[in-house]
């Protein structure tokens, strides 16, 4: 394994200022990932022509990356410097999403080259995303993880309302292709500003000598946790009904209420109104009501805003639909900053990478297996049948946090040996 040891001064929030860096690359690439997220689906229904199994497909080669190499990339960024990997990453994806609009001007765009893009695509952000959430640490210490993830979840929440604000509008009046433009110039000022971040010559650490069986390490460090286990679960199951309902919102709003593309823009950017407001409040109600019972009671009440989604039509019942998606997305913002910030401090940093990877391997794989199976269903049954599938398991999902040692954890535990193999609930 290789640690990314970062050599900075505190800002007087406690913040290293090597952090402001940090936040400005995410930042910068996840605003152009949020156009592209309104983006590159239209290209496809605008563009090319294509059916909910189409689309459903292209969101399944994103997220199926996590499913082929998911769990190797964990043991692969504990061997390797971070910064670099998010570096290669970001100027990997600026070079695939770049070469959607130029096709399109040339005339030779077809749905096989959005497969490819969606799956490498797809590829690099599974490293990108397992060494930034493994950098982190190193980077703000421990002590500071709820208030950096908290920074850092609010950002993508403003990000989620003005990307896919502004997406919706440029769509309307760039056309999808020349959008997605947006997103491959985001990943290369990402690059740059990573290449700026201050950093010592990275030291090697213990480490065995195949892959495997540090993939193994990382998945027993994750699944024999008494409190990784049902974050892990629980976080599949949210994922898998929310991609439900995302993959066929474009068919929805598109072809059957007849509305414009910036008004989809505008619908889904209200979930990012919500996650920055959860994000924003997430520290304060940990430290107020105590962490895992936050996490379950926000679950619980987005499953009942979530029986609220499948109601989406025109007129006031499109407002009733947005004010339930508002409600699902503020336990979004707020387990993203107590949870990850929970998995970060019970974890040794010898293993931060692979259960980065475990964790995404099982939350993307929900995302792959339920843009699948939202296409088929698509086809099959009606667009309707996706989304009472996706409120059901919504409204099931938080039980899994609540039947754990989750619901008394009040503080987030020490990261020591103790803390990372028999965490106890306090």
């Amino acid at each position: 394994m290789i640690h990314d040891q970062i050599t900075a001064t505190t800002d007087s929030a406690g913040l290293p200022r090597e952090f402001r860096l940090l936040f400005a690359a995410v930042g910068g690439s996840d605003l152009g990932t949020q156009v592209t997220f309104i983006a590159l689906p239209l290209t496809a229904v605008l563009v090319l022509h294509a059916g909910p199994a189409q689309v459903g497909a292209i969101g399944a080669l994103s997220a199926v990356a996590f499913l082929v190499v998911g769990l190797p990339v964990g043991a692969w960024v504990d061997r390797l410097p971070r910064r670099a990997v998010m570096i290669i990453a970001d100027l990997v994806r600026a070079v695939l999403f770049g070469s959607i609009p130029i096709a399109w001007l040339l005339g030779a765009l077809t749905m096989p080259q959005l497969y490819v893009v969606a799956l490498l695509g797809g590829i690099a952000t599974v490293f990108s995303e397992v060494a930034a959430q493994s950098l982190l640490p190193v980077v703000v210490g421990r002590a500071q993880l709820v208030r950096a993830n908290a920074r850092l979840t609010g950002m993508r929440g403003v990000n989620q309302i003005v990307g896919r604000s502004i997406g919706g509008l440029l769509v309307s009046v760039l056309t999808a292709p020349i959008t997605i433009a947006v997103d491959a110039i985001s990943y290369a000022c990402s690059a740059i500003l990573l290449g700026r971040i201050r950093a010592v010559p990275p030291t090697a650490t213990r480490r065995s000598s195949r892959v495997w069986m540090d993939v193994r390490e990382g998945l027993r460090h994750v699944l024999g946790n008494q409190l990784l286990r049902p974050l892990a679960l629980d976080g599949a199951l949210t994922n898998f009904a929310t991609t439900l309902t995302l993959t066929v919102l474009p068919l929805v709003f598109i072809r059957e209420l007849r509305l414009s593309e910036w008004v989809l823009g505008l619908f889904l950017a209200i979930g990012g109104c919500g996650s920055l407001v959860g994000a924003t409040g997430a520290r304060a109600l940990g430290e107020r009501f105590g962490h895992g019972r936050v996490l379950w009671m926000t679950g619980a009440a987005a499953g009942c805003a979530g029986c609220f989604v499948p109601l989406l039509g025109g007129g006031s019942w499109l407002w009733l639909a947005a004010a339930a998606w508002l409600s699902i997305t503020i336990k979004f913002g707020i387990g993203n900053v107590l949870a990850v910030s929970l998995r970060q401090s019970v974890t040794p940093d010898h293993l931060m990478g692979r259960m980065n990877a475990t964790f995404r391997f099982l939350l993307t794989g929900a995302v792959a297996v339920a843009s699948v199976l939202a296409g088929v269903l698509g086809e099959l049954a009606s667009l309707h049948a996706v989304l009472l599938i996706s409120a059901a398991t919504l409204a099931a999902s938080w039980l899994v946090v609540f039947r754990s040692p989750l619901r008394y954890l009040r503080k987030l535990p020490r990261e020591d040996a103790e803390a990372a193999t028999k965490p106890q609930a306090r």
